[in-house]
């Protein structure tokens, strides 16, 4: 009987994963699942039978590639992801299996298969899994976005990624706001923002926003762990920094 632990934060998601993996009947037990890197590393800790894992990249406290930092993984993994973008030469050089979501039923099945032709010697899962790591430092290194091409009105215009103060999901729409003060509507998701830039300069909040560092105007300690965010520009809503992210968030302050 495989053991799978499934790692994703958002709840439609791991519903339809969970249906998936009971209907395929390839004896495989799902023994638990997490939605942060820190319920995730808790798991693992406190769990040695796990031989696999469902691993979504990106999750409410940070990518899941922390996870590897901070204990060692002694199992192989399958990543998901809801774009493309993001190191897919690095997944396939390396033999690390990965699925689109929505996950199919026929991929995931497939990945089951590859799993356990490749993974079968943990200790080259592991090899490869270090190997993805360092292949996607690299590759995070050279494909940070510097200009950002606007539409206003009949005009084009370049702004340069030092102008941008931070970015905002608002009613199924992402807007760039410039430290200038003018604003615009890119046809980009926070979820491919968050990959295409150097989170040495930008750290995603919440689901709302992302902010570069020289936006961050004032931090103050809300409810249950939160922080409370000022930005300048300034913005209406308030900006929360849930306590799942903080410590991270306080960790990108202080690097």
């Amino acid at each position: 009987m495989l053991k799978l632990l499934i790692i994703e934060d958002e709840i439609p998601a791991l519903n339809r994963i969970t249906k998936l993996v009971n209907e395929l009947k390839m004896d495989i037990e799902i023994i638990g699942t997490a939605d942060s890197i820190e319920s995730a590393v808790n798991f693992i800790e406190a769990n040695k039978d796990i031989n696999l894992a469902l691993m979504d990249i990106e999750l409410a406290d940070g990518q899941s590639f922390e996870i590897f930092k901070q204990i060692k993984v002694e199992f192989p993994v399958i990543f998901t992801t809801a774009y493309d973008e993001f190191a897919m030469k690095a997944f396939k050089v390396n033999s690390i299996d990965y699925l689109l979501k929505p996950v199919d039923e026929n991929e995931l099945r497939a990945a089951f298969d590859k799993y356990k032709k490749l993974f079968f010697n943990k200790e080259n899962g592991l090899q490869q899994i270090d190997s993805l790591l360092q292949a996607l430092k690299l590759d995070s290194k050279l494909d940070y976005k510097e200009r950002f091409l606007v539409k206003t009105g009949s005009r084009l215009v370049s702004i340069h990624i030092d102008e941008v103060a931070w970015f905002q999901a608002s009613e199924k729409l992402v807007y760039l706001q410039m430290f200038s003060g003018n604003k615009y509507v890119i046809d980009y998701s926070l979820d491919e923002l968050i990959t295409l830039l150097n989170p040495k300069n930008f750290f995603q909040l919440n689901r709302q926003f992302i902010s570069s560092l020289k936006s961050i105007k004032d931090i103050h300690t809300y409810f249950n762990g939160k922080l409370k965010v000022s930005l300048n520009p300034s913005v209406e809503e308030e900006v929360l920094v849930s306590r799942e992210r903080a410590s991270e968030f306080k960790k990108w302050l202080d690097a």
